[in-house]
């Protein structure tokens, strides 16, 4: 009864803390935990309910390169343990890596969706969000498969 179910939870807790990179930070306070690793923490807290789809709004703000590539990492294990994600990101490169389809919106309006190889070379998307000199670069090969 209860018991084994508070047993399936501490096991569902310590395997996500796992898959977050949190396991040695298990007995530490929230708020001693760096900005990345108190954003782990509440995809933890998310994922500790057993969802089938997650929102993740904006979760590599203000992190160094290195800790946007572990974050990306991270979330693609999220993925791979059959999670469906909704990603609101500003950093292009992840977008374009971790997705399979994009829709971009500006000002509140739809503007595109698509592959991230079609998305990223749209003229509206280039115009609203990369800027018309990153259009020439985007187009050199220099886009999302790369």
């Amino acid at each position: 009864g209860g018991e084994r179910r508070v047993w399936a939870a501490r096991e569902k807790a310590a395997a996500t803390l796992e898959l977050l990179g949190l396991a040695r930070h298990k007995d530490v306070p929230g708020e001693s935990l760096n900005i990345q690793e108190r954003k782990n923490l509440e995809k933890a807290r998310a994922l500790a309910m057993l969802p089938k789809l997650l929102l993740l709004d904006e979760v590599l703000a203000g992190l160094n390169l290195t800790e946007v590539e572990e974050g990306m990492n991270l979330i693609k294990k999220i993925q791979e343990a059959g999670v469906t994600l909704i990603v609101i990101e500003h950093v292009m490169k992840a977008i374009t890596k971790l997705s399979n389809r994009i829709l971009v919106l500006h000002h509140g309006e739809k503007i595109m969706e698509g592959s991230p190889d079609r998305v990223m070379n749209d003229k509206q998307v280039i115009e609203a969000y990369l800027g018309k000199r990153q259009r020439v670069f985007v187009k050199q090969g220099c886009g999302a498969s790369q």
